[in-house]
């Protein structure tokens, strides 16, 4: 919305400290947004916005929100004049607190530090399973209850999200980096230790639910410190984290199997090692990057240091009130994947291709091992394909930057999508490719180039998702995110509970062929969101005020 000249004369500077200043703003003229679906009946009073949550919640076990809500309605008249005084704070356009304008250096380092606790739940994810025959033996254990642990990894990293990405956004992003790292290690230590089955369960759910914000979450503080012309390397970057992940555990896993003195055991030990290198890299190398979050906290400190408590951040209007924060925080996620077509496609199609992920991932060493009778240290090493089709999809991915920069002025974040339709078309032909060489009589090679033709379909598919989403839904991208993310690891959850069945009765060669049906069928997504993309993001309460602010 364009503010009136009077609305415009509100814009000035405010002191904050010695380092700076912030520009105030009306409700009509503040650039920052927040969820369309908090009204201006919604905003929190002044006095809430300084009062704790454990206050606000004791208030509200007392009933003392409802006593003043109905006082509250009885002065409405004076309650709206109030919020016409409202003052909203924001960052100049060259302030070098604001989380856009960090050196380059900084934001790589951040970059980079968020990116290796991917490589790391990621690695996690899939190790395990090369674990699966020592660890069966010492416990005592089902194949079935093996791969239940699997499936409940990515469980957590479905169903935590929904939670945590949205409380990323409220109460910013290095805290959370911080102590979901530390989780993640005591969980890895857990599962390292475990006396029976059950145990280890629960600890792969808990390290999934703990190391989800390596994934989740990275998209939305590279969306926090990069401009959208610039987000196509970090997201690059990010990718060939996530991607090679499952392949560098898998390699490094097959062979610690292999040694009778290590086996499952090390497997886990080998990732609390890394995790706590990831934990102690945070402070030093992380800054908070979530902008609200920042302008929260001046917004206190002017109101403190002035004492009119009219000053605040945008943000605030969603957060300030308990009940209004809890709201938000867990239906965006939800919200986001069931209301808006481009989460909604983008969900199925990445959601599909984690499946598959997760199918080769729990299928690779059993098919290996039985057409090619390979050992354990082979399957493993077989795994290498999926790393080596990583890095061709970030050759694609390289040139898809050069369409983005010519295209983008012109197509907007569409242009995005110019290598997901190459993807599209790959990732079947990957599938087919797998599927038609699970003979014995084919040169296991053969097996192998599928792997690398899916995992180089499925790194473009991958960074197109978060680079589309994150350009689309802006400040809401941690939320389009995991709402997408609840899909792809649902997908990832269910698919290896059923794959060992269904390839014992249909073979490897007649199931992969029905996976490629599928994604035959699933083509058209990316061509039909390049084709109609504008007009579906213009529809969109979430994805339009982005336009609007850009």
């Amino acid at each position: 919305m364009k503010p009136t000249d009077e609305e415009a004369t509100i814009v000035e500077d405010v002191v904050v400290n010695e380092t700076g200043s912030l520009a105030r703003r009306s409700l009509a003229s503040v650039h920052e947004v927040i969820d369309p679906r908090i009204s201006p009946s919604d905003r929190p009073k002044d006095d809430v916005l300084d009062e704790g949550y454990i206050r606000q919640l004791g208030d509200y076990v007392e009933h003392k929100h409802h006593r003043d809500h109905e006082k509250g309605a009885s002065e409405k008249g004076s309650s709206q004049s109030d919020s016409d005084e409202i003052i909203y704070v924001e960052f100049e356009e060259d302030d070098p607190r604001d989380p856009m304008n960090f050196s380059r250096t900084r934001k790589w380092l951040i970059t980079f530090t968020a990116s290796f606790f991917s490589i790391i739940v990621a690695s996690s994810s899939s190790a395990y399973a090369l674990g699966d025959p020592s660890m069966i033996r010492d416990l005592n254990a089902t194949q079935f209850q093996a791969t239940v642990g699997l499936s409940m990894y990515t469980l957590g990293f479905a169903l935590v999200p929904l939670v945590s990405a949205s409380f990323s956004e409220e109460f910013g992003r290095q805290p959370l980096y911080f102590f979901s790292g530390v989780g993640c290690l005591l969980m890895h230590l857990m599962t390292a230790l475990a006396p029976n089955i059950q145990t280890v369960i629960v600890g792969r759910f808990l390290a999934g639910a703990f190391g989800s914000t390596g994934s989740t979450m990275v998209g939305g503080t590279i969306a926090d410190i990069w401009a959208p012309h610039e987000r196509g390397m970090p997201m690059s970057l990010f990718a060939v984290m996530a991607l090679t992940g499952p392949g560098v555990g898998c390699v490094a896993a097959g062979w610690i199997e292999q040694n009778r003195h290590l086996e499952w055991r090390w497997i886990q030990w080998v990732h609390v090692i890394w995790t706590g290198i990831f934990v102690i890299a945070v402070p030093i190398c992380m800054k908070e990057t979530r902008s609200g979050v920042l302008l929260t906290r001046l917004a206190k400190k002017l109101r403190k240091d002035t004492g009119n408590h009219h000053y605040r951040a945008r943000v605030e209007d969603e957060r300030a009130s308990l009940r209004t924060l809890i709201y938000i925080s867990c239906t965006r996620p939800i919200y986001l994947l069931v209301t808006e077509p481009v989460v909604a496609a983008f969900s199925l199609w990445v959601g599909f291709a984690w499946g598959i992920l997760y199918v080769l991932v729990a299928s690779i060493a059993p098919a290996f091992r039985t057409i090619h009778h390979f050992n354990t240290g082979q399957t493993g090493t077989v795994f290498v394909s999926m790393i080596i089709g990583c890095f061709a999809g970030l050759a694609i991915q390289l040139y898809q930057e050069k369409l983005y920069a010519k295209y983008a002025p012109k197509r907007g974040p569409e242009a995005r999508l110019f290598s997901a339709c190459v993807g599209a078309v790959l990732f079947p032909s990957g599938i087919f490719i797998y599927a038609w060489c699970t003979f014995e009589s084919v040169h296991w090679i053969g097996m192998a180039m599928g792997i690398f033709v899916i995992m180089t379909a499925l790194f473009v598919l991958y960074v197109a998702v978060f680079t589309y989403l994150a350009d689309c839904y802006g400040i809401f991208a941690s939320s389009a995110l995991a709402g997408q993310s609840l899909c792809r690891n649902l997908m990832g959850m269910a698919f290896p509970l059923f794959t060992e069945q269904m390839f014992s009765r249909l073979t490897y060669h007649w199931g992969n062929t029905l996976f490629g049906c599928i994604a035959v069928a699933m083509i058209p997504i990316p061509y039909v969101l390049l084709w109609k993309g504008p007009a579906i993001r213009a529809s969109s309460r979430f994805a339009s005020q982005t336009i609007q602010k850009s």
